[in-house]
């Protein structure tokens, strides 16, 4: 081993690994391994698992592998044969093959590529040579070139020999390894494939599951780098998707029947998991389901398979109806028609280059070459192989395809490399990181359907059938039927899948029902994210996210997906609404009856009848109905700053005026009645100025109010929830409904001030029965107020019927003034002017008004002669009514005239 010369870029690991290795190069060369052989001038190694593996002793290999063992190295001895035969690649030199049994183990695969590595080596021990007539050295053996190697079938297997070819930069190509861990450059740099990796053939499963809405599945992997990355592969991407994973199961390599038995019971633990994603090698796939079969699950399961159960008849052999419904994963790849005619005309006769052919032919036509024993008859070799017992496995058109990619890659090396057509010196000895460099840049159509290329980490593009086991109706036997394909995304047609049971309904594999757009998931105390129960969302509130709920906020509203809000519109009544109209139409009513009454008193300013009421008086009342009439406007516009300030002054600024006015008259009748019981003194503060002043000052208190309730509350607009009603947002004045109520109460106070007036003063004479209409007026606007207190603070969640209401109370509240206090008046001038006259006659038995001279009655009809009237009277009592009568004076002036008349 001294003569062992290293790299340069081995590292001191790597070193005694070199060592090591050359240690058991010259063990092995002492018991060299059996191998099916091609002599050329360039080698290429092939590592096929020709024999099963054992299931008990490790030192032995199990049965013979017929499919993926015979038929797959047949594969790569045709395909040698035919790239020899092609004047096209690598004209003049021949390509030779070195083949290996695995037996499905690394460590098989292991000590079979030791081979591999011989010619790796630039020296070897003197004690390998000897010499025919001491002058030359010559071996005993000479070690071939191998240039790369096609395999190894398992990715555990190609895993292993790739962390040893890329020791000795010898380039790898696999055609049925798929583990996602073999892209990998900075690991597995000379590792390539004609196959994809398992990352898109867990996003092909993930792809299936979602398309048929599967949300709880369950999965069963086999230990090792191909169930193992393939089945992380599916979760990750299965868990982006919201599928929920209900078991997960590893079958260990050391398993036994009661470990498949132990898997089918935890599966069925999940009951509503009908769904099993499975990525096994063949052999667990198998022994899954003998377990499935041996605990009668019947069509309990729909299986999920990746492509090493592909449309391999070994699982389903004595699992039909176990297996019925199962969608399986198989690689894209297409029948080599030539293939199979060279293989149909093998026999153990003409194929003495495959040293495993006679152990396949036993097994196939179920013979012996021994002495015939038992049941088994002698093996003449002249059997004939028909395509009812030999069926071309899908790998084929794989192995095909990465040794016509080694080929082409040799073939470009040689054309850059030798000047002739020959083989020269410069590639005696390959560069396997040169090769590898070719390796990845061929490109090429393999003339069966199939482009060829690799991408930057050596895979292949993804292509797969999607296959259902289903039985045929015809026939009645079951076969694998191909009903979708995926590239880069899913095809599948659904009418031609047959579910187990027979049935062509999908089957459901959920835990829980989907939640609706307005309900999230409430999962449990155990914290199983698969389950969940489903609440609704309030309506106020949007879906955060699948688990969550939140509210939107104050004027704010879900959107109707619930995925977020949106600001709800202000509300406020509208012009033309039936909210808005009635009360209009009351005010423009009343606003027109009390502009006619202004209009007529104004044409009749000097009538009796107008003087008589208390001109000033009644302007200013008047005025106050007037106002009350213009707020209703103020009240159903848009509320703003200006008209919120209107509303908080003008309501109460118009009830001050009418219930002021009134309270003056009232007042005024009653001290001069109580006054002339007690004596003829005229009592004060009764001519028109003085009532005026009185008024100002009642209205002045309201008007003081208002000013101090719109400096401590600032008016302004704001937004209002009703209860019960987040949906919505009212627009309204930025007060609430307490401080209206409190900014009334100096009204309140002069209504029942007046009412308790009018009360007092209901019994005097005729002559003076204003005071009767007053009291009419009071005891409706009492009515009026104790209806609508109740009415407006019981109708807060409708705010139309709230505004419609108040605008409706505050204008009944003026037309009720306006008709008792104005219909006499207006009924005597418009219909009796007649009686429009200056006649103090006392038409009451309590009351006798004794006259002086006819001249003074004649003279009530003149203004001037009027003024000089005195009125005396008597007191007396009445024997009839008993009532005691008093003198009441009347002033000389004209200032005092509308007072007297105004009773």
């Amino acid at each position: 081993m001294m003569g062992v010369i290293f790299p340069l870029w081995a590292s001191f690991a790597e070193k005694i690994l070199v060592l090591l290795v050359v240690f058991l190069l010259r063990v092995r060369a002492e018991n060299p391994a059996l191998s099916a052989y091609i002599p050329g001038e360039i080698i290429i190694g092939g590592l096929f698992p020709i024999h099963q593996k054992s299931s008990g002793d490790r030192s032995i290999c199990g049965e013979i592998n017929m499919d993926r063992g015979v038929q797959r190295a047949e594969a790569m001895l045709f395909t040698i044969d035919e790239i020899n035969r092609n004047p096209k690649v690598l004209p003049k030199i021949t390509l030779g093959a070195k083949i290996y049994d695995t037996c499905a183990r690394g460590t098989y695969a292991l000590e079979r590529s030791l081979e591999f590595i011989r010619g790796s080596f630039t020296s070897i021990g003197s004690s390998d040579f000897f010499c025919d007539d001491g002058t030359k050295a010559k071996a005993n053996y000479t070690f071939e070139n191998v240039a790369g190697v096609i395999g190894g079938s398992y990715s555990s297997v190609s895993i292993q020999v790739a962390n040893l070819l890329r020791l000795f930069k010898l380039p790898q190509i696999s055609y049925a390894s798929t583990s996602a861990d073999l892209s990998d450059k900075a690991r597995y740099d000379y590792f390539s494939r004609t196959v994809p990796p398992d990352d898109f053939q867990a996003k092909a499963i993930v792809d299936i599951v979602e398309f048929f809405n599967w949300t709880y599945v369950s999965t069963v992997a086999s230990e090792g780098d191909y169930g193992q990355s393939g089945i992380d592969e599916f979760k990750e991407k299965a868990v982006a998707r919201n599928i929920c994973i209900a078991e997960s199961i590893k079958i260990l390599s050391n398993s036994n029947p009661s470990t498949f038995d132990d898997a089918i019971t935890k599966l069925l633990a999940k009951e509503n998991a009908k769904i099993v994603v499975l990525f096994l090698r063949i052999e667990d796939a198998t022994h899954l389901l003998d377990a499935a079969r041996r605990s009668g699950v019947g069509s309990r399961f729909v299986w999920i398979a990746s492509d090493a159960w592909g449309t391999q008849e070994k699982p389903v052999l004595q699992n039909s109806w176990v297996a019925e419904g199962a969608l399986t994963i198989e690689l894209q790849s297409s029948f080599i028609p030539p293939f199979n005619d060279y293989f149909l005309s093998l026999n153990p006769l003409n194929n003495v280059r495959n040293p495993w052919f006679k152990e396949y032919w036993t097994s196939a036509h179920n013979c012996s070459f021994k002495v015939s024993q038992g049941e088994r008859a002698k093996c003449t070799g002249s059997e004939k192989l028909s395509t009812g017992t030999f069926k071309q496995e899908t790998k084929v058109q794989f192995i095909y395809d990465a040794v016509y990619a080694i080929a082409l890659a040799i073939d470009a090396m040689h054309k850059a490399s030798c000047t002739t057509e020959e083989l020269c010196d410069d590639m005696r000895q390959i560069n396997g990181m040169i090769l590898r460099e070719y390796i990845l840049n061929t490109t090429f159509n393999d003339g069966y359907g199939a482009f060829v290329k690799f991408d930057e980490k050596g895979d292949a593009m993804g292509r797969y059938n999607i296959m259902n086991f289903q039985k045929n109706k015809k026939t009645g036997s079951y076969q694998y039927k191909v009903v979708g394909s995926w590239t880069d995304r899913l095809t599948i047609d659904t009418d031609k899948i047959v579910w187990a049971g027979k049935t062509r309904e999908v089957p459901s594999s959920r835990c829980s029902r989907p939640c609706e757009f307005n309900e999230f998931k409430f999962v449990g105390k155990d914290g199983d994210t698969c389950c969940w129960a489903c609440i609704k969302c309030q309506e106020w509130e949007y879906l955060k996210d699948e688990f969550t709920c939140v509210d939107c906020g104050e004027a704010m509203w879900p959107n109707p997906d619930k995925r977020g809000c949106h600001r709800l519109p202000e509300q406020y009544i509208s012009i033309l609404s039936v909210y808005a109209l009635v009360p209009v139409v009351l005010s423009c009513v009343g606003l027109i009856a009390t502009c006619i009454v202004i209009v007529t008193f104004l044409q009749h300013n000097d009538t009796p009848v107008v003087m008589a009421s208390g001109r000033e008086l009644s302007y200013m009342l008047l005025g106050g109905c007037v106002l009350c009439y213009l707020v209703t406007f103020v009240l159903i516009a848009r509320p703003s700053t200006i008209t919120c300030a209107i509303q908080r002054a003008g309501i109460g600024l118009g009830f001050s005026v009418i219930y002021s006015s009134l309270l003056t008259k009232t007042n005024r009748i009653s001290r001069i009645f109580d006054s002339a019981r007690r004596s003829a003194r005229r009592p004060p503060f009764i001519s028109p100025k003085s009532q005026i002043v009185i008024t100002l000052v009642l209205i002045s208190i309201q008007v003081l109010f208002s000013i101090v309730w719109l400096v401590l509350e600032r008016p302004g607009t704001r937004l209002y929830t009703p209860k019960n009603k987040r949906n919505e947002v009212i627009l309204k004045c930025k007060t609430d409904d307490i401080s209206f109520l409190v900014s009334l109460l100096y009204n309140i106070i002069l209504i029942i001030v007046c009412t308790l007036y009018a009360i007092k003063t209901r019994k005097i004479p005729e002559n003076f029965n204003e005071s009767k209409f007053i009291g009419f007026a009071m005891y409706t606007t009492c009515i009026i107020w104790l209806a609508f207190v109740p009415i407006y603070f019981g109708t807060l969640n409708s705010f139309e019927v709230q505004i419609t209401t108040l605008c409706i109370s505050i204008s009944l509240s003026a037309t009720v003034a306006l008709v008792c206090l104005f219909t006499p008046k207006m009924y005597i001038i418009v219909f009796q002017p007649e009686k429009n006259v200056r006649r103090l006659t006392m038409n009451s038995a309590s009351y006798k008004k004794p006259v002086t001279n006819t001249s003074s009655v004649l003279g009530a009809n003149n203004h001037d002669s009027y003024t000089d009237e005195r009125i005396k009277l008597n007191v007396n009592y009445d024997e009839r009514h008993g009532v005691r009568t008093v003198p009441v004076p009347v002033s000389k002036t004209n200032g005092d005239q509308d007072s007297l008349h105004s009773l």
